[in-house]
């Protein structure tokens, strides 16, 4: 029997109900359907698939277009997780007009339920006109990818009293604008979880502790797959990276040396070849 979709007030509820959320990248309809057919609850199209996938040295050079056309593959293969696409740098921090153009379009040409952006305070005018628009909106305050430059760096956020307000206030001022979850992301787990505590809406946590109601981790990174670098809240599972390298090596060697194809993986005529070269003796 198919899964229930799953919906936002779903994913709200599961907070009160003190379940556990979990969320996943996916970039292709591959992937997609293997982690939507585990019960993953939440698929991200993260705009990660710019470090991952499409080899950029960070999240800022990926495109509208690059984004739609990932969470087009990925909305093939979701039917019961919810969906949520990562709105990419400049397209919604330039004005409530084309985050509404921008985020509509993760909808109604990608497939997806909901929307993720990162900010706090600062971007809650757009949340709130997103919000309105009938667009829900996933927050994503900590470290933040797209202006990790004006963090310095790759970091984590909120260790001393000032900025760890500064977190807690744009999660309140987030959940008032209407956003139904945010990311934590590089977050001291003692704040975490007292912002989980504060708020009314699930926060997801990746490098934030295990107080959050839920966890995300980029999918190439649960399963070894991606070696250039892989921060220390990671968690592999498996690692797929040399594995991977073996079969294609493997492949490679058994090409070169007419191993493969053998018989059991090629194909016969029903005819002989004589008879395709009119030979008269066959006849």
């Amino acid at each position: 029997m198919k899964s229930k979709k799953l919906t936002v007030p779903d994913i709200v509820a599961m907070k009160a109900a003190g379940e556990k959320i979990t969320v996943l990248t996916a970039y292709d309809v591959s992937f997609a359907r293997l982690i939507d057919s585990s019960e993953i609850e939440v698929v991200l199209v993260g705009d990660s698939l710019g470090n991952v996938v499409l080899g950029y040295t960070s999240t800022v050079p990926v495109t509208m277009e690059e984004m739609l056309h990932h969470a087009r593959a990925v909305s093939r293969g979701v039917e019961r997780a919810l969906l949520v696409g990562d709105m990419p740098f400049m397209s919604y921090q330039t004005g409530e007009h084309d985050a509404l153009v921008n985020g509509g379009r993760f909808l109604k040409e990608a497939g997806c339920d909901a929307v993720k952006l990162e900010g706090g305070v600062e971007i809650c005018p757009v949340v709130r006109a997103l919000v309105r628009a009938g667009i829900p909106v996933m927050g994503h305050i900590g470290l933040t990818p797209q202006t990790a430059g004006l963090l310095g760096g790759y970091k984590v956020q909120g260790k001393d009293t000032a900025s760890a307000r500064r977190l807690l206030d744009d999660a309140r001022a987030l959940e008032k604008a209407g956003a139904f979850a945010v990311v934590l992301e590089c977050v001291p787990a003692q704040l975490a979880e007292l912002i989980t505590r504060e708020i009314g809406i699930p926060t997801i946590g990746i490098g934030a502790g295990v107080h959050c109601d839920g966890q995300v981790l980029v999918t190439h990174d649960l399963l070894g797959m991606f070696e250039k670098f892989v921060p220390s809240f990671v968690k592999s599972y498996t690692n797929l990276a040399p594995q991977i390298r073996e079969a294609v090596k493997a492949y490679r060697d058994e090409v070169k040396g007419g191993i493969y194809p053998d018989d059991a993986h090629s194909f016969t005529m029903k005819v002989e070849v004589a008879e395709l070269l009119g030979d008269p003796a066959k006849k």
